[in-house]
């Protein structure tokens, strides 16, 4: 009689043996990197053994269902077996991967558009079809975060021309989904960042809508800032739409506010962006071909850009401001847009709220007409909400901005916010901190300055945006008059360890705030 078959028989035996021979179990290690796929693999692994893979190496991990390539880490203790694998959260995600499923185990293939990118950062300008590749590659995972880094800092340090720009748009988003709509205009707002608060957005697009002007808005998750736009938007309805469902959304309510990344318009952008935000990096040239190319992914016709100059803005001169508007004028004509770019004022944060939590309750007060509501935020909504209503001919020319506050002022924008919320899955009430602690004026006299950097990276350390009630509370602007032990801000945290840090900074640089002489 036969006994039962050891294990290593049913490993022969299995199909994806028979496919590729390297197998190994998989196991989930439950380790968020970051959203870059990882596999573990014991040193003593007769697999790592016998294809020479070392730490860092690039793996084809293969299921019968699926595909992905994870960089190795590798591991010398028995929390993973000689006969597993083990994936971080990313890639088990990305492979679908079950308990006790298996798969093979390969070298990945030479990765040929990274010579492209070592030829750019030695001054070789790109080709339209080099350049497709290595986006193509990206898309594919082939590149690691340290290639990423690489092909970012080319692009910036060596600088594109307008064609690079062009082409580097239109690759992003061939490599894609995009979305099309039965709607000859279909309107959109994006801001290049850089600025504390300014979360118009939401108000816009409640705005537009509520006009009848289709404004399905695909909003970022925050790059180097403690908010973006999606992050805010999710502490008042879902925003990880699929497309179906933001079809549904848009065809009932005209407009919404999710994360692009959920639908996976230019999915590369989504890549860089996550490395951007570790490297603190966001020039130019990437910053149009990332805001254009979501805006042509997401079927958009008629786009207004926010463009904030101050300072300690993104953009801190007029002649930086008007380099990108032309920039994005250029790029935007060239990929089938009608873009008209606002330049505005950046010198201080707009609104009270920073962080995703702050910045959502300063929304709801204008979009309710709240008495107490910012005013500068508001403005700034109607503003750049006639400018969508004009472009997309909505309403006649000079006549934008009463039209858009006519529907803040009665109430049609507040029921249009509250109706987007509840179809995207259900209005949420933003969270509160459990830690705070305010910030007082350490002399009298007039605020005539505030560090928009400072005070973003305050609220960083803070917690914002992972922590969405966390950032700064606002209670100052340029131009008030202050008197000793006046509150300036308040800082908002959820544990007592970030609280302190962001506290330790504000020690360490306590004019965010200047002060001057009262005149």
């Amino acid at each position: 009689m036969r006994g039962r078959p050891g294990p290593r028989a049913r490993l022969e035996c299995h199909p994806v043996e028979r496919l590729a021979g390297n197998v190994l179990l998989l196991k989930r290690m439950g380790i968020d990197t970051h959203e870059e796929p990882i596999i573990y693999m014991r040193a003593d692994c007769h697999v790592c053994r016998s294809e020479g893979f070392s730490a860092h190496s690039r793996i084809t991990v293969t299921t019968d269902q699926a595909s992905i390539i994870a960089t190795l880490n590798v591991v010398r203790d028995d929390f993973v077996l000689p006969t597993e694998a083990g994936l971080s959260e990313a890639a088990w995600q990305l492979l679908d991967a079950k308990p006790g499923q298996m798969a093979s185990l390969s070298h990945q293939r030479p990765v040929e558009s990274l010579g492209v990118v070592r030829a750019k950062i030695f001054g070789h300008a790109f080709q339209e079809a080099q350049l497709l590749g290595i986006l193509q590659d990206m898309a594919a995972g082939r590149y690691t975060d340290i290639d990423l880094s690489a092909f970012l800092t080319a692009c910036a340090a060596v600088g594109m021309s307008l064609d690079e720009i062009v082409w580097l748009t239109r690759g992003m988003v061939q490599v894609g989904e995009r979305v099309t709509w039965d709607h000859a205009v279909v309107a959109d707002k994006h801001g290049v960042g850089g600025l504390p608060g300014n979360r118009t957005t939401p108000i816009i697009v409640a705005i537009v809508a509520a006009a009848g002007v289709c404004i399905p808005k695909t909003s970022s998750r925050a790059i180097t800032s403690p908010a973006g736009t999606a992050d805010a938007m999710e502490t008042l309805a879902p925003v990880d739409l699929d497309l179906r469902s933001m079809r549904r959304v848009v065809e009932r309510e005209g407009g919404c506010v999710i994360w692009g990344g959920a639908i996976h318009l230019s999915p590369v952008d989504d890549l860089l962006i996550r490395v951007e935000r570790a490297l603190d990096l966001d020039s130019d040239a990437q910053l149009v071909a990332s805001v254009l190319s979501k805006k042509v992914a997401a079927g958009a016709s008629h786009v207004v850009i926010d463009i904030p100059v101050g300072p300690t803005a993104k953009l801190r001169t007029l002649e930086a401001a008007h380099a990108v508007a032309r920039l994005l004028e250029r790029v935007g004509k060239e990929v089938g847009l009608a873009l008209r770019p606002m330049i505005t004022d950046g010198a201080q944060p707009v609104g009270r709220g920073i962080g995703p939590a702050l910045e959502a309750r300063d929304v709801l007060a204008v979009t309710r007409g709240d008495r107490d509501a910012p005013q500068d935020l508001r403005e700034r909504a109607i503003l750049l909400a006639a400018e969508i209503l004009e472009l997309a001919g909505a309403c006649a020319i000079g006549s934008g901005p009463s039209h858009a506050r006519a529907v803040l002022a009665d109430g049609r924008a507040w029921r249009k916010l509250q109706a987007i919320c509840e179809a995207q899955g259900g209005m949420r009430t933003p969270p509160t901190s459990s830690q705070r602690f305010e910030v007082t004026a350490s002399v009298s006299g007039t605020i005539t300055g505030i560090d928009n950097r400072r005070l973003a990276r305050a609220a960083k350390l803070a917690g914002a945006p992972a922590d969405p009630a966390a950032g700064i509370d606002l209670h100052a602007r340029i131009g008030d008059t202050v008197v000793a032990g006046q509150p300036l801000f308040t800082l908002h945290a959820e544990t007592p360890g970030e609280l302190a840090y962001a506290r330790e900074y504000l020690a360490a640089h306590p004019d965010i705030l200047v002060i001057g002489e009262v005149v």
